[in-house]
């Protein structure tokens, strides 16, 4: 039995080369703890960031990135390599928080103070504030409020690919590979997302 995940948010760390990570692979398929330990090392506080920005709730995102990895340790025997470990954890962990999202009748609200960093220098989501407004002097704390807002009232799957790309950084390729989509659905979702999005914060913008 694995033991809980201790789970500690920060910057997400360079991707590991996938050789390296399918070594690790085949040593826990064989039931070696320390290699499959050391996987969930190297991922959990990726998939946890990106579950905390789905669910906006600290708990909720430990518990599904647990339930993820616990999942994935369950599973890993039939893992055949076809994906690198860290995309086919994200799709589990992904699917777990869009399912748990389907459930959730109250939605709280998604907190970006994470993003201050890339709210600043992306420049998609800069271009969507600061390059429309005169108001230069435009607080930090007030864009991400009001990206926040926006945010919310994007669909799971929009505000999914906005949070891999525009957060997480992936590429479209790893994207769809874990939404189980094409690259053309990838950038289709990511550009709906960010006109629905500037259509949001129309009245900001004025």
């Amino acid at each position: 039995m694995m033991p809980a995940l201790r789970i500690v948010q920060r910057e997400a760390e360079p991707a590991t080369p996938p050789d390296d990570d399918l070594a690790l692979v085949r040593r826990a398929q064989q039931e070696d703890m320390r290699a499959y330990d050391e996987l969930v090392r190297r991922y959990q506080e990726r998939v946890y960031g990106t579950v905390y920005h789905m669910t906006s709730n600290h708990e909720d995102a430990n518990d599904l990135t647990q339930e993820a990895f616990i999942k994935a340790f369950r599973a890993i025997k039939t893992f055949k390599g076809d994906s690198s470990f860290y995309t086919w954890v994200y799709r589990i962990a992904v699917n777990k928080t869009i399912n748990h999202l389907k459930q959730r009748k109250n939605r709280a609200h998604m907190s970006l103070n994470d993003m201050d960093f890339h709210a600043e220098n992306d420049p998609d989501l800069v271009a969507l504030v600061s390059h429309k407004t005169p108001r230069r002097d435009l607080g930090l704390a007030e864009l991400r409020e009001k990206l926040n807002t926006a945010m919310q009232k994007l669909s799971e799957h929009h505000r999914l690919a906005v949070v891999l790309h525009d957060i997480q950084g992936l590429s479209h390729e790893e994207i769809g590979a874990i939404m189980d989509c094409n690259v053309g659905t990838v950038r289709s979702r990511l550009f709906y997302a960010r006109q629905q999005l500037q259509g949001y914060l129309t009245e900001f913008l004025k």
